[in-house]
């Protein structure tokens, strides 16, 4: 049984209790979460690590993108990212190759995996087809399930399925005056198989084949917003509405056939909207968690979007979004290297860390709280474990000129909490 019948069925699981510890939150709390689709547990049956939970009332998750390109592709490079976001916060890592032996790179991820992995089966079919010679539109709806029953087999953990692009979704899109088209990847080529063939997306005509193969292996379902906006003058059109009411009656269609689904959401969003977005999927949704890329408040920051994202993604972390996907300072530009993923996971984990203050985790609190305390005792050590980047923060700190001394460089013996305790005394307070 799946996480969630077994949630149904008044059983707390193993995956469950650990997620129980992790989050400080009660075993059957977290089981009747489960069993009411608001929090999953990516857990293929295939796959042994630390269960994580993602959704309502849960520390706030961050996923890591990784993989190769046809121009780029290197397993020990792909290793050590993951390894490299692992060790930076990330609580999942999702394999996006398109390029190279694509069997061998998602074996060795999974197998050198300590968290949660996810792919998006699609890029692996077309990436088949393609280097065969043949065109998108030339997959067969047996090459796109048998895929997805492999990968299942492999072990992973979710998958992002493009459920949404339909013809009805197409015919919406065509009558938009977006200034960008389709801009996801996967979306893009489920689309250009709809029109090509006039026939409509298997994975939403077989939507019952593909709810089989994952409900065997426990594999959640992340449905992919194949029309999010790709600019922040397109949020909130009829295409990306359209397609999230699609989401949201198959999310209610998994569910009711045992399968942990969660959905996908923006993208780039003006910054006034983010809460209004994140607030509209839930309702829209039925309260299944939202995974949301970014979301990027403007467009015009290539190179530091890893910023952009994370001041989006805290706004939506603190409205009702469960888990962030990074971005690295290479989105939009080129493959990200190791130290990409590095930079963007710390961001992804301090916009996560202010959601979670927000949403009231008790944990957040506490270590903000301590942070606050060692600054005040100038208790370096406990200041570097709290940190969010603590190889960071203890690497600037030896390179400053006043590194044994309790002041730091910038006040030196200015130092405004020396000067309130000779003012005031150490036990007064302004």
């Amino acid at each position: 049984m799946t996480q969630l019948e077994e949630a149904r069925n008044g059983i707390i699981t193993e995956a469950m209790k650990q997620v129980s510890d992790y989050e400080d939150v009660s075993a059957d709390e977290i089981r009747q979460r489960v069993a009411d689709g608001s929090v999953v547990i990516p857990k293929n049956i295939n796959h042994a690590f630390t269960a994580m939970g993602v959704g309502k009332g849960l520390k706030t998750k961050i996923n890591a993108n990784i993989g190769t390109s046809p121009s780029h592709f290197d397993i020990k490079e792909e290793l050590g990212k993951l390894d490299v976001a692992v060790s930076a916060g990330a609580d999942a890592v999702m394999d996006l190759s398109t390029g190279g032996d694509l069997d061998r790179i998602l074996k060795s991820i999974i197998r050198h995996s300590p968290v949660m992995i996810g792919t998006v089966p699609i890029y692996k079919t077309i990436s088949r087809v393609m280097a065969e010679g043949r065109p998108c539109a030339d997959v067969t709806e047996n090459e796109i399930f048998d895929e997805i029953e492999q990968q299942a087999k492999l072990g992973v953990d979710f998958i992002t399925v493009h459920c949404g692009i339909t013809r009805d979704s197409i015919d919406v899109l065509k009558k938009s005056n977006r200034l960008m088209g389709i801009v996801s990847r996967g979306g893009s080529l489920l689309a250009e198989w709809i029109v090509k063939n006039n026939a409509e997306n298997p994975l939403y005509e077989k939507y019952d084949r593909l709810l089989d193969i994952v409900r065997e292996y426990d594999v959640t379902l992340s449905l992919g917003d194949g029309l999010r906006p790709g600019t922040i003058f397109d949020a909130e059109d009829g295409a990306q509405i359209t397609e999230m009411i699609t989401l949201g009656q198959l999310a209610k269609r998994a569910k009711a056939a045992g399968v942990q689904v969660m959905i996908e959401g923006p993208g780039h969003v003006p910054l006034n909207r983010i809460a209004g977005d994140m607030k509209m999927q839930k309702r829209i949704c039925g309260g299944a968690p939202y995974y949301v890329l970014g979301p990027l408040p403007t467009d015009i920051a290539a190179g530091y979007d890893h910023i952009t994202s994370a001041i989006g993604g805290a706004i939506a972390a603190a409205n009702g979004a469960d888990f962030l996907c990074y971005v690295t300072p290479a989105e939009h530009l080129t493959l990200p290297s190791v130290e990409d993923v590095r930079e963007g996971v710390i961001a992804s984990k301090i916009a996560a860390h202010i959601g979670d203050l927000e949403k009231g985790i008790q944990s957040a609190w506490e270590r903000d709280r301590k942070m606050s305390d060692a600054r005040n005792r100038f208790d370096w050590k406990t200041m570097f474990d709290v940190c969010i980047d603590p190889e960071k923060a203890r690497k600037m700190r030896q390179g400053s000129e006043d590194k044994d001394r309790d002041v730091c460089t910038m006040c030196g013996d200015l130092c405004a909490l020396k000067t309130h305790s000779r003012a005031f005394g150490d036990d007064e307070m302004i």
